[in-house]
Formats: C-alpha cells, structure tokens, sequence
C-alpha cells in the first residue's frame, strides 16, 4: 500500500511534516530521493522543526551530516550525500553507527549511498507537480 503527503506550498509545509511523522511509523531510517530544487532540505528543517529542534537546519551539504537535539533531548541525523564520490566516504564517517543507533536518520541524496541503505529503510519519493506542490510517496 503507498502512502502519500501533500505538500500544497510552503505554508502548508509545516502541517505536512506533522501527517508524515504521524504515518511513518517506527521507521526511524528515512531516504530522500527527489531531484535538486524538490525541497529535501526545506521538507527536513519542516520536520525537525516539528520535532521541536530549536537549532538552524541547514543542509549538511560539505560536513555529510548534522546532529540536531529534538525537544525531548533525542538526536536527529541529518545527512546530505550530495557531493560525496564513493560509498566510501560515507563509511568513514561513521555511517553504520548512526543509522543502527535507532534514533531518527533523515538522508538526502540516498541515491548516492542506496547500496548501504538496511532493508527496513523507509524510502520516499518527492514529485514535484506543474502547480509547484510536492507529493511525498513511499
């Protein structure tokens, strides 16, 4: 069964971060794939504003990946595999100790790594549509 969110525009980013976190589940291991300019980053910042992260999200896009404390004092992952060139590189910062530490993993540019993905990871598509509102499916 697909599931999908609805991203009418920005302003309604932040209620869709909220029907997303309510459907995902205990899936805490979530792959982006969308095309450059789709809103990864825009939909991540969403969700970890959601989560009650009170630091800057940005995109990890030169450090592959940012730790944020959610309300609640639990971490959040925020990787970006963007620039990377191998799966090696993100192997050696440590990759398998992050998403096996069951706390929440949020990848963009998971197609750059799908090799190292776990089974149980939850992967979601983002479309954008000619209106410029974004359809998450997984």
């Amino acid at each position: 069964m697909e599931n999908k969110v609805i991203i009418k525009d920005l302003g309604s980013i932040d209620e869709a971060a909220g029907e997303f976190l309510g459907k995902i589940g205990d899936n805490r291991i979530i792959a982006f794939f969308a095309p450059m300019g789709a809103g990864k980053t825009t939909f991540t910042t969403a969700l970890c504003h959601r989560l009650g992260v009170e630091d800057p999200v940005c995109s990890p896009t030169f450090t592959i990946v940012n730790e944020y404390l959610t309300s609640g004092g639990e971490p959040v992952y925020h990787f970006d595999f963007y620039r990377i060139d191998n799966t090696a590189e993100a192997l050696d910062i440590g990759f398998y100790d992050y998403i096996d530490s069951g706390h929440l993993c949020l990848i963009e540019w998971a197609e750059n790594i799908e090799g190292l993905l776990p089974p149980e990871t939850l992967k979601v598509r983002i479309t954008v549509n000619p209106d410029q509102s974004r359809v998450l499916s997984w």
